[in-house]
Formats: structure tokens, sequence, C-alpha cells
């Protein structure tokens, strides 16, 4: 099943090319969420409420994609977690860049479990139809194309084997990045440097998260060309690892590591992310 958030805050399932607006479940959903839960109260009742959305679905008149605006398909993760060094040429690359742009220091570490994951801040999460404003136009401003994994049950010290047992599903994202000598996370957490879209997957769609092709392109050339069969920490061991370090929550949102071909891009480009025909394509423009 494919989820999306559009609009103004609308739920929706996708079948084909067009939107089923299943909000009712969203608003009934939410009046009986908790108020201090922790982590989004879609995201954890999808099991619950699948059926019935699927029926929701089936009965309500279709949009077409083209006539939406899509949001980011998580409203309210508990955190947005990424993970910096988790393709061996794309460490290579970053630390040339370092040396040009952060005094000449090699600073990215080819241990992952030695640099460890960071947090971006939730207020940088944006869906494709927001575009990515430019915060820094003097400095580097970077595209990195990733697959993300969107936590769907509370889980703590994970062991690897329960791992995919968390995922609720998958999606594409952006974690871009304005260049410079500031920590990583403050780096990455400008307003709408966390792209997420263009809708969920739902974990029983993708049978192999460690195969999912992904590419990227800006303005029509491609940039970006891999597959998650290359991370050095699979997807299973990143949500072990995290969960050494922190208790997850449902919509809690994991960006899983950038390959090689991290580029600059400035306002007026288009990327555009793709991996067909797991998770579709997503299309953000940059602006001022």
């Amino acid at each position: 099943m494919r989820i999306c958030r559009f609009d103004n805050d609308r739920l929706g399932v996708i079948i084909g090319d067009r939107v089923h607006d299943v909000s009712g479940a969203q608003d009934e959903i939410r009046k009986a969420a908790p108020y201090d839960m922790r982590g989004d109260a879609v995201i954890a009742a999808l099991p619950q409420w699948r059926a019935r959305l699927e029926g929701m679905a089936a009965a309500a008149p279709g949009r077409p994609l083209s006539q939406v605006r899509l949001l980011a398909p998580v409203a309210r993760p508990s955190k947005v977690m990424g993970a910096p060094t988790n393709y061996r040429k794309h460490i290579e690359e970053m630390n040339h860049v370092a040396e040009a742009h952060v005094g000449g220091v090699r600073r990215f570490s080819t241990d992952i479990g030695e640099a460890g994951i960071f947090l971006k801040a939730n207020s940088s999460l944006v869906g494709p139809s927001e575009g990515v404003p430019i915060r820094f136009p003097e400095r580097r401003n970077d595209h990195e194309i990733e697959l993300v994994l969107i936590i769907g049950k509370q889980g703590s010290r994970i062991p690897r084997e329960q791992a995919l047992d968390h995922v609720a599903g998958y999606s594409l994202g952006l974690d871009m990045t304005v260049r410079g000598p500031q920590d990583r996370s403050f780096r990455k957490s400008c307003d709408g440097y966390s792209v997420l879209g263009p809708w969920i997957v739902t974990a029983d769609e993708i049978a192999d998260p460690d195969n999912v092709p992904l590419s990227l392109s800006v303005n029509g050339e491609t940039r970006q060309d891999t597959n998650t069969s290359y991370l050095i920490y699979d997807i299973r061991r990143l949500i072990e690892f995290a969960s050494e370090y922190y208790t997850l929550y449902p919509g809690d949102v994991y960006y899983t590591g950038t390959p090689e071909g991290v580029g600059p891009v400035k306002p007026g480009d288009t990327m555009r992310g793709r991996s067909a025909p797991m998770l579709g394509e997503l299309e953000v423009a940059v602006r001022a």
C-alpha cells in the first residue's frame, strides 16, 4: 500500500496514479491518541487500520496525483535520524570536499560505528511539493538522495533478527546539506533540508530493502545512481545500531545514507529522485 499526506494535511491512499482521500480515518486515529504520545499516531495505527484504509480508499473517488500537493508522509516523528558515512565511495568523495571547504581537514570516518548517526531537526522535514529553500546561497548546498525507512513499532535494543518487524515502510528522501565548519546536525537542519516522499510504501511491498535502486538527477543530468546493496550498515544493522542509543517510536524517520555523486544545487534547479518501480519518483524544486 502507498500512503501519502497531501494538500492541507489530508491522508491519502494511492492506487495507480490517483489519490483516494481517507482523511476520516486520520481524524479518528488522532482523536483517540493521547496528546503526550511519542511518535506519529497514524503510523502507529497502521497495522490495525490497514484493512479499513483499503476499504475507504476503494470507496472514495480518486484525484490525479498531478492535482495534489504532496507533503511529508509522516506528520509527527519523534526524531529524524541520519546515517552519515554508509557508502564507501561517498566517504572518500566527502573527504575531498572537506579538504576544500573546511580548511583542509579530512574528518569523515570510514567506520560508521565510530562516526555514529546524527539527528536532524524535525522542523526541517518537508514534502516534495514544498521545495528546498536555499538558506545560504553564498555557500555550497548539496543534494544527497537516500532510502528512508519509517519506524512502525516502538523498540529499544532491537536485535538484528527482529529489526524489520519494526519498519512500517520506506520512502525516498533528500538529506540536504550546507557545507561549512559547523556541527553536521546544525548544517543539515535548515528549514526544508529534509525532504521526504512522495509517499510511504508499506514494508510488505519491499521484498528486500537491501536491494533497492536509487538515482538522482539535477536538471535532467544524472548525479547519483546506486543500490542499497552497497550500504556498509544494511537496514537491519542500522535499526539495531540506532536502537542501542535511542528508543525508536512509530513514525521515526531514518535516512540510511547517500552514495557518491553528491553535488551542489542552486535556486532554479529541479532535483528528481527515483526508485522505480519500488518507491516512485520525487521531484523537488530548489528555490531562494
